[in-house]
């Protein structure tokens, strides 16, 4: 039982690890590669919410742990097979709901005008804040771009 608590608990932590959309976080692959850089002030800036696909965790999880505390605490026999199950769905049920909101992060979609006059939108954590009129650099690797001061 306590392996089976320990087990989860771990698996339940892992979950936590979310990547970044940040514009100041850097993968190890992004490193070392050269960006090309343009110019351009910030027309307006838009709060958004990015959610993170879900990885599954937080429902067995929940599922798990609320299977034991019911099955366990409620009556015998088939009362407790009943109350197990009612309570792995009511945990798996709790358990997505953290993980959803343990993974979305507030983000900003900044519209920026390039100083060839192009707009370009790009959606990013809200880690730096930036207001319409700030003079900002896109930074792009033909695949990601960021937006920094």
């Amino acid at each position: 039982m306590k392996k089976l608590i320990i087990l989860v608990a771990v698996a339940t932590l892992s979950a936590c690890a979310v990547s970044h959309n940040s514009g100041g976080v850097y993968s190890p692959r992004q490193t070392m590669n050269e960006q090309s850089v343009r110019m351009g002030y910030v027309e307006s800036v838009r709060e958004v919410m990015i959610e993170h696909a879900q990885t599954g965790v937080g429902t067995m999880a929940g599922a798990a742990l609320g299977g034991i505390a019911a099955g366990s605490n409620v009556g015998k026999g088939s009362g407790a097979v009943a109350a197990g199950i009612l309570g792995a769905v009511a945990g798996g049920v709790i358990g997505q709901n953290i993980e959803s909101s343990m993974n979305n992060r507030r983000g900003l979609e900044i519209t920026v005008r390039l100083d060839n006059g192009e707009l370009r939108a790009i959606t990013q954590e809200a880690d730096e804040m930036f207001r319409a009129g700030d003079r900002v650099r896109l930074l792009s690797n033909g695949r990601t771009t960021r937006v920094t001061h």
